[in-house]
């Protein structure tokens, strides 16, 4: 919830809440007076968390600590987000190969250092009626990083430049841990069990 649209103590203008204890124990419905008398003896605030709820729940808790804590994780994810830096390539649509050997070079080392990428074809004059190259030729880039880069922003005409952005994939878990799980430990099943049937008898008859 919206740390402005939190109401407390006072604020609260119900009869009745859901109280949550300090250390999360749920204390259950109770009358509004009751809920902030337990909140003054503790030297705590009444906290409405969840005011759409039947009746709102209100936890105890102390407010200033919980919201200078929400804007310590505020301001970590925003710095964190600012780390994450766009670097730009720009390519003609009729490349050598050589030159897009390095181009292509530069965007993979980009990507795993953990920036994005913007590529961007310029077109010059009349090249502006085959945009299809430059169509290709994002598409040629996309596919030769696929194993290190999505597409964020798919290829777009913006002016006289056809713009594609890459974002570096994130890292995923290694599965050998799995497959040595799989083949070593007494969960795997034994590939040849040994069974012991039981004798069978002639049927009388």
């Amino acid at each position: 919830m919206n740390e402005q649209q939190q109401r407390l103590n006072a604020d609260i203008k119900v009869p009745r809440v859901r109280l949550v204890g300090a250390d999360g124990e749920q204390v259950g419905i109770v009358q509004l007076a009751d809920a902030l008398r337990a909140a003054r003896e503790a030297d705590l605030d009444l906290v409405e968390v969840a005011p759409q709820a039947d009746p709102p729940v209100c936890r105890i808790m102390d407010y200033g600590k919980h919201k200078y804590m929400q804007d310590q994780k505020d301001k970590e994810a925003r710095r964190k987000q600012s780390q994450i830096s766009v670097k730009e390539i720009k390519m003609r649509p009729k490349i050598s190969d050589n030159d897009y050997g390095t181009k292509s070079g530069h965007v993979r080392r980009f990507l795993k250092d953990g920036s994005k990428v913007r590529a961007t074809i310029m077109f010059r004059g009349r090249e502006m009626t085959h945009t299809e190259l430059g169509k290709r030729l994002l598409d040629r880039l996309a596919e030769d990083m696929q194993e290190l880069a999505t597409i964020e922003a798919y290829p777009k005409v913006d002016g006289r430049n056809m713009v594609m952005v890459l974002a570096p994939l994130k890292e995923k878990p290694a599965k050998d841990a799995d497959k040595q799980d799989t083949g070593d430990g007494a969960a795997a099943p034994d590939p040849s069990p040994q069974t012991d049937p039981a004798p069978t008898e002639p049927s009388a008859g």
